[in-house]
């Protein structure tokens, strides 16, 4: 007995592993058709995904993003000839942009794909996923007659509070009306409204467009001369928006304003009030030109709020929306500098700091006089150097500066700050006093010019 139970063991042990025969047949001879050729299906999408093992990468996943994204690819985006896109994109500056962001979109919402088959060596891992076209036209059929139902419902909202005048209410409806069937306005939504037949993203857009149309909006004063130093100005701009037929004032209008030529800020939301106006904010000029001018117009993407589309975006750029400007002739204020800067307690033949201050400020749009009554500020600036200690062969030298900007009519300090003991050193106190003005420079050029413009233009 314990013969036959020895000579059965020793049978069992030299018998071949049936588990590692199969996992090498399936890596050496098992590589699937799909991998040489993408399958075509009718009646399938296809996306065939790849990762390789890099040991960082989350491989399986990273396949599956890829096998997914193309399978999307396969899903054409039609532009319809009759589709609003069609007539607002004539020469199709944004259409290629538009499918983009439409691919994107079925990116994240497909879904009911299956995986069909998967295959790894040892460096890579392929995955083969597949979706009904039958399928995926029964759901995107059913979320488009969801969203035209949603749509149509915004649309009559739009329209009756359009008939009772309320038009910041329309248009809001209208946006409403158009985020619900963003989607599909590459295709023609044909259906029938109070007893007439519509393209319902069309008439949406052209509804807004014939809105827009009706409004008027203006500034007083169109024009202005101010003083770059915005603090200086008692100028008051204020925005007013009326219905064109009616005249009567349009409340709760949101408007954008910004610069349209030169720089500055300018506080960039507002609503009209209960008369139709708005006073414009302009806090700061922060470019040279002469002449600059601000827009104020009807901001469209005030009724996404935070729910803005990249699609919206593209359709309000089209439209007109009413606009007035504002033309600003701006002042260069003007400087008188007054300066005491010596090394080692001797007047420096080079005004070192105070040239810089002064370059600064010309690039900056500021202008300079020699006589104090015609100066608008007073840039007043001492600086000198003390001589250190002396360690073997070098000596250290130490520059003290203040700086101070005023207003030239009464002496009320805007801006003052101080270099404190910048050190130089060198083989000699002259060279050693030189080298700490050099290295005032560039405190001055990285913290203190900056500060000192903010600081006059508040």
């Amino acid at each position: 007995m314990k013969q036959l139970l020895f000579i059965a063991l020793l049978l069992f042990g030299c018998s071949p592993s049936v588990t590692n025969s199969s996992n090498k047949a399936n890596l050496q001879n098992t590589r699937p058709d799909w991998l040489s050729a993408k399958p075509v299906v009718q009646t399938y999408y296809i996306g065939i995904g790849h990762s390789t093992k890099d040991g960082i990468n989350n491989y399986i996943q990273s396949a599956k993003n890829s096998a997914l994204e193309d399978l999307v690819s396969e899903i054409k985006v039609n532009i319809s000839s009759t589709s609003v896109l069609s007539q607002i994109d004539a020469n199709k500056e944004f259409q290629e942009k538009y499918e983009q962001i439409i691919q994107t979109t079925v990116a994240d919402e497909i879904e009911e794909y299956e995986q069909v088959d998967a295959w790894e060596d040892n460096l890579n891992f392929w995955v083969y996923y597949r979706l009904s076209k039958q399928r995926y036209k029964e759901i995107k059929d059913k979320q488009k007659r969801d969203a035209v139902a949603l749509s149509l419902d915004y649309f009559t909202k739009a329209k009756n509070a359009e008939r009772n005048t309320d038009q910041v209410l329309a248009l809001g409806f209208y946006y409403q009306g158009f985020r619900a069937i963003e989607k599909y306005l590459g295709e023609p939504i044909r259906l029938e409204f109070e007893g007439k037949e519509i393209l319902l993203t069309n008439e949406i857009v052209a509804s807004m467009q014939l809105l827009l149309d009706k409004m008027n909006l203006t500034v007083d004063p169109n024009e202005i001369v101010l003083n770059r130093r915005v603090t200086q100005n008692s100028m008051t701009v204020i925005a007013r928006a009326i219905d064109k037929t009616s005249r009567k004032p349009i409340a709760d209008l949101p408007l954008a304003a910004y610069f349209e030529k030169g720089a500055g800020d300018v506080f960039p939301n507002y609503k009209t009030d209960g008369a139709g106006q708005s006073k414009i904010l302009l806090t700061k000029i922060s470019s040279r030109d002469i002449e600059q001018t601000v827009a104020v117009k009807v901001d469209m993407m005030s009724f996404a709020g935070q729910g803005s589309s990249a699609i919206y975006s593209l359709i309000a750029d089209k439209m007109v929306v009413p606009k007035a400007i504002i033309l600003m002739k701006v002042h260069r204020p003007i400087v008188y500098i007054a300066s005491a800067e010596k090394s080692l307690g001797v007047a420096k033949s080079n005004q070192q700091i105070t040239n810089r201050i002064k370059n600064f400020l010309a690039t900056s749009g500021f202008e300079f006089t020699d006589d104090k009554s015609k100066a608008e500020l007073s840039l007043d600036v001492s600086a000198n150097s003390e001589k250190g200690a002396v360690s073997g062969s070098i000596y250290i030298t130490y520059v003290t500066a203040l700086i101070r900007v005023s207003t030239a009519a009464d002496n009320k300090e805007i801006y003052a700050t101080s270099l404190d003991r910048i050190k130089g050193f060198s083989l000699d106190f002259e060279r050693s006093s030189q080298e700490a003005y050099n290295k005032s420079m560039e405190i001055l050029d990285k913290e203190k010019l900056p500060e000192l413009l903010n600081a006059i233009l508040q």
